[in-house]
């Protein structure tokens, strides 16, 4: 098939091409001292410019030989890095389409930030597209488009049931990988799971004297939430004390201070565990409005460890999980089905307890 000239938008910051070369055809070829042009690649591949634009969106159905010339070019000139001449070269995307949701949130933006350090140093560049979980047309309309574009995988990071069921019944074209944290349904919480570190902050309030605990529970369609609920039941059973009472929140700290604030009569408990950070830091300003001092009175704890967490007033206790390592873990296990000689990677470590000032002795019954 012989090359088409038909017309292809340029790039505006590359619409201007370069003076004509050096009539002399003999002389030296040097390197423009500024940025290359799809231009000056198209004048040392001896193609034309739509050639050269064809190449760099992927196009397919372009002759090897000029394959070839393009290239070259690319590479002498350093017009893209290294990254853009071997998918050139090898026919194949290294481009990954990452899919997410609810990114103002601590965790799916950190493992969101994991992935895409994971996937640059693999040698991928991540195209992030964040979907909006309460529209399910839009979230149709963009699983539609990514998956028209020419990428080597797909990262689905699914964070609720819905998006979880979007991202299951979607054709995709090429391998993908559904991050997404699986219910735990038995005491045994996988090392790397959001609720593992829970038996550690039970029994820490436990060795403060604690017996009587309430828990503010993230949303029920989070199986990160159902998990936490889940894993500070059974840490409470474990350590024979009682939970008073089981609140509900959307991980926002309004929630946490509403889920309170609500409450005609506070229970009779003295220690509250907050299943994300935000949470605990809304519960602690409606606690300190109900005359509560923290810790004398009651103790309050987190589980994220967000950047802030260590800056409450006072210092939140909490559960450091390790959100780029999913992320990375993620990308690694899409790897796997894209490059079979790549491994997935090693088991995720427990979350940490981080104790600050937040939980102290609990107070005289």
């Amino acid at each position: 098939m012989g090359e088409s000239t038909e017309s292809i938008d340029a790039d505006p910051a590359i619409a201007t091409p370069p003076p004509d070369p050096s009539s002399d055809p003999s002389a030296p070829r040097e390197v423009p001292a500024r940025a290359a042009t799809i231009y000056d690649v198209a004048t040392a591949a001896g193609v034309s410019h739509q050639t050269v634009s064809r190449f760099l969106k992927g196009f397919e159905g372009i002759r090897p030989e000029t394959r070839a010339k393009v290239v070259k070019a690319l590479d002498e000139l350093g017009y893209r890095p290294n990254l853009t001449a071997r998918s050139l070269k090898s026919g194949r995307s290294h481009r990954i389409g990452a899919l997410t949701h609810e990114i103002s949130q601590y965790g799916p933006s950190r493992i969101a930030e994991g992935a895409s350090a994971a996937a640059r140093e693999a040698g991928y560049v991540l195209d992030l597209v964040s979907l909006d979980a309460h529209n399910p047309r839009a979230i149709e309309e963009s699983l539609e488009l990514i998956t028209q574009h020419n990428l080597a995988g797909i990262l689905a990071l699914a964070s609720t049931d819905e998006m979880k069921r979007a991202f299951e019944t979607t054709a995709f074209r090429v391998p993908a990988f559904i991050a997404a944290e699986s219910d735990i349904l038995t005491d045994a919480e996988p090392a790397g799971s959001t609720g593992a570190g829970m038996p550690a902050l039970i029994g820490h309030l436990a060795l403060l004297g604690h017996r009587d605990v309430v828990h503010i529970a993230g949303p029920q369609t989070w199986s990160a939430a159902r998990n936490r609920l889940r894993a500070y039941t059974a840490a409470i059973e474990h350590a024979g004390l009682r939970s008073r009472a089981v609140l509900r929140g959307d991980w926002s700290a309004k929630s946490g201070y509403d889920a309170i604030a609500a409450l005609e009569e506070l229970p009779e408990a003295t220690a509250y565990v907050a299943a994300n950070d935000q949470m605990a830091l809304g519960a602690m300003l409606a606690l300190k409005q109900r005359g509560l001092h923290i810790p004398d009175d009651v103790s309050v704890a987190g589980v994220d460890d967000t950047p802030e967490a260590a800056y409450f007033d006072p210092p939140l206790t909490t559960l450091r999980l390790d959100f780029e390592a999913q992320g990375r873990a993620a990308i690694q296990a899409l790897l796997s089905r894209i490059e079979p000689d790549v491994r997935t990677a090693a088991p995720l470590a427990a979350p940490g307890l981080i104790v600050r000032k937040s939980t102290g002795t609990a107070p005289p019954s």
